[in-house]
């Protein structure tokens, strides 16, 4: 019976489980380049969105200029020039993922999906802590990002604006812009949201006044929310 050189067998087995360990060691990295490309692509992709979100209040502050008065907007007689149709529906967005306007108004108006009735908008809740001078959110502007940039190779991004009363009135009727010289008067919030693929969105809440008799728009805070 022949045996084996123990040697080579010991080297076999030493070749092997380094193999193993590159092979682990492959994987490791692999694993940690796409963690990282992920990473970076939802960073660029979060950049993009703000920059968007900004893109689409700016609008909104340029046709809001344009308007003798406030409270045709809050009561959702009077739109921005950007839009796509109605203030109402689903649209979609590249990548298979939808916006629906409905939806996302009933979430700004009273925190859920559902419809919102008139006593959940006045319901006193830490998000919403004004009763009846809660704002009644409505869209305002809406649209594609490229229909805004003018360009077909703009990001694949849609883009909704949502006007309300400043809730620091205290008349209880947030579809009426105060009149001078209420300290409320010529006084409004905007939400901008900008939605990008597989579910992604941004958003910003600002608050606006008119300015010289209605000759300008000025902001007066601004945050930046997801």
């Amino acid at each position: 019976m022949t045996r084996g050189n123990p040697e080579r067998g010991m080297a076999l087995v030493v070749v092997l489980a380094l193999a193993g360990l590159l092979t682990a060691a492959t994987a490791a990295v692999i694993s940690i380049a796409s963690t990282d490309v992920r990473i970076a692509a939802g960073f660029r992709w979060a950049r993009q969105l703000e920059h968007a979100a900004e893109a689409g209040l700016h609008r909104a502050l340029v046709d809001l200029k344009a308007l003798p008065e406030w409270t045709t907007v809050l009561s959702g007689t009077s739109r921005s020039r950007f839009v796509d149709g109605s203030p109402s529906g689903v649209r979609t967005v590249a990548g298979g993922a939808f916006v629906d306007v409905d939806v996302e108004v009933a979430l700004a108006g009273c925190g859920r999906v559902a419809p919102c009735s008139d006593a959940d908008r006045t319901a006193i809740v830490q998000a919403r802590p004004w009763g009846p001078n809660n704002p009644r959110w409505r869209p305002f502007a809406y649209g594609p990002l490229h229909a805004l940039a003018g360009t077909a190779g703009a990001a694949p991004v849609y883009l909704l604006v949502l006007v309300g009363d400043d809730p620091r009135e205290i008349d209880g009727n947030p579809d009426v812009d105060e009149t001078p010289p209420g300290s409320g008067a010529g006084i409004i919030r905007l939400r901008a949201l900008a939605f990008g693929p597989a579910g992604s969105r941004r958003a910003i809440e600002a608050t606006v006044a008119r300015v010289g008799g209605g000759a300008g728009v000025r902001l007066l805070d601004w945050q930046s929310g997801g």
